[in-house]
């Protein structure tokens, strides 16, 4: 969730203990990660290639690396729900959302606190309406949410060190004054309230990680295994033995 003013009321996700408690074990983290399979049939293990998104008006390719950091924000948020795309609906206190068309734009009271956060990455509807004018995007639905929360990654300079696929603690640092669930380089949060464990999140993510990248392997591989049946081939090697690997 985004922070732009000390004054704005709200409640942590993490705190909320009908979505995800703030301190699990590591092995409680690995634990709250779907299987494979269901990453494979909903939108928490989608990822696009390069090819898919020359054919995409929308500015960020979703690659393994970036989908499990968008994967740790929904956990760190209270919006995993086990990978199920139920959490791109998700209002502050839990509550779900009738219509993906526009940001609900609704503050909830919930104990001694108050928030308009909606989404999976819990977006504040001022910090919608700045990503909505950069992107240009229209409605609130899932793939628009994904947009925004890698705009808002790359806007805090992380897109970089996301790339390259090691969830480390200077990550998380960069991510913490956009998601106060998000440990800084002393392990508190940013705005001095509740905050995710760093190493429950490096848990979550590297398990995130390893199961997208399995995902991609076995697209590459099917998308492999449909060239060839067109007759498509390997170029046969006509040098020396050494030269084409061979002993």
């Amino acid at each position: 969730m985004t922070f732009l003013a000390k004054n704005v009321c709200r409640l942590l996700p993490a705190a909320l203990a009908s979505v995800v408690p703030l301190l699990v074990s590591s092995q409680s983290a690995q634990a709250a990660v779907a299987a494979l399979p269901t990453l494979q049939s909903s939108r928490s293990g989608l990822i696009t290639s390069t090819e898919e998104s020359q054919t995409s008006a929308l500015p960020y390719i979703i690659t393994p690396e970036r989908r499990a950091l968008l994967n740790t924000i929904r956990f760190a948020e209270g919006t995993w729900k086990n990978g199920h795309d139920v959490g791109y609906r998700v209002m502050f206190g839990g509550s779900l959302m009738g219509s993906m068309d526009r940001h609900p734009d609704r503050v909830i009271y919930s104990s001694r606190y108050a928030s308009a956060a909606a989404g999976a990455y819990q977006f504040m509807p001022f910090t919608w309406d700045l990503v909505k004018r950069s992107l240009g995007v229209r409605g609130f639905g899932p793939e628009v949410q994904d947009q925004g929360a890698l705009f808002l990654v790359q806007r805090r300079k992380a897109l970089r060190l996301t790339d390259v696929g090691v969830m480390t603690p200077l990550l998380a640092a960069k991510l913490a004054p956009e998601w106060a669930s998000f440990p800084t380089l002393r392990g508190s949060s940013y705005y001095g309230q509740p905050v995710k464990r760093f190493a429950n999140l490096q848990s979550f993510y590297k398990v995130n990680l390893s199961q997208l990248r399995q995902i991609r392997d076995q697209r590459q591989q099917a998308l492999s295994g449909k060239s060839g049946s067109k007759g498509v081939q390997a170029p046969v090697c006509t040098g020396p033995k050494i030269l084409c690997g061979m002993p």
